[in-house]
């Protein structure tokens, strides 16, 4: 066990209090351990006035992240798993995935507003919320917003939007629970792959075994799942993709959403299998769902 560990993170009040959960874990299980973060500010965190598929995807918001880890400057980094690229370094594997917060998506009105302004735009992040919003709220105008979560509840204050869509998982670990107007299912809404889960990274070739106890099983295959998903779509922030993998002991419930961006039509649905199969399962409804539409079986 080192005497000293270093976690990288995004500078955003919301990464730092997610990489003070993994502080707080190390502190707890190793008291003699000096547990310090490595606040940073990424590619991704300082262009906000595109969006991510214009300026290079996912992995503008871990590039800064991966040099400290590759460097020595940090001994692991910790991510929203639903940040993250689909593919990752070898160097850099990821070493464990924390037990999942609500996976959903919310709506957030101005405060002391009980209903959408039709004449303002919802604001989102996401093709991937754009596409669903459009089956719930078919009237409403969607329109990007960028920026971490306080940048864009000032925006919505400020009058811009007539409501925002958010994760709640962001909502609820920054203590502000109590600005969720709605909650939408996760049939209506599939998440983003990986929404409600931390993910730790560290380097190949080293003993990080003092995570084992902070690895949760159920998030995991999850989380393998739901990316091997949209690995096997090719899909990433510029594509609509979505995936939700539920864990009940061990068996696996995925639904996927599949687009097909040549007709801009979309398919979702599911699949069941064992934990252990978690990449399998993810590969195979990615398959299904893609196969289904082309032929037309929708």
């Amino acid at each position: 066990m080192r005497s000293k560990i270093i976690i990288g993170s995004r500078e955003s009040a919301l990464a730092v209090i997610q990489s003070e959960e993994v502080q707080a874990y190390i502190k707890k299980n190793y008291p003699g351990t000096e547990v310090e973060i490595l606040k940073m500010k990424t590619t991704g965190d300082k262009i906000l006035d595109r969006t991510l598929d214009k300026i290079g995807g996912k992995g503008l918001f871990v590039k800064e992240l991966d040099k400290a880890l590759l460097s020595g400057r940090s001994c692991l980094s910790v991510h929203s798993l639903k940040d993250m690229p689909m593919e990752v370094p070898r160097e850099l594997p990821l070493l464990a995935f924390s037990k999942r917060e609500d996976p959903r998506d919310v709506l957030v009105l101005p405060e002391g507003k009980k209903e959408l302004d039709p004449d303002k735009p919802l604001g989102c992040s996401s093709l991937r919320r754009t596409l669903q919003l459009k089956e719930i709220y078919p009237h409403m105008e969607v329109k990007s917003i960028r920026g971490n979560l306080q940048t864009r509840l000032r925006k919505l204050e400020e009058g811009t939007y007539s409501g925002l869509v958010l994760a709640a998982a962001g909502l609820k670990r920054l203590g502000l629970e109590d600005r969720i107007f709605r909650y939408f299912t996760t049939e209506e809404m599939i998440p983003a792959a990986g929404q409600g889960i931390l993910a730790v990274q560290g380097r190949k070739g080293e003993d990080y075994s003092f995570l084992e106890g902070y690895m949760d099983a159920d998030a995991w295959a999850e989380g393998r799942a739901e990316r091997a998903f949209v690995r096997e779509l090719d899909g990433g922030c510029s594509s609509p993709i979505a995936a939700f993998g539920k864990a009940s002991k061990d068996e696996l419930t995925l639904w996927g959403l599949y687009y097909d961006p040549e007709t801009m039509g979309y398919q979702k649905g599911s699949i069941r299998g064992k934990c252990s199969q978690a990449e399998e399962l993810g590969i195979t409804l990615a398959q299904q769902l893609r196969d289904a539409y082309r032929k037309g079986d929708v």
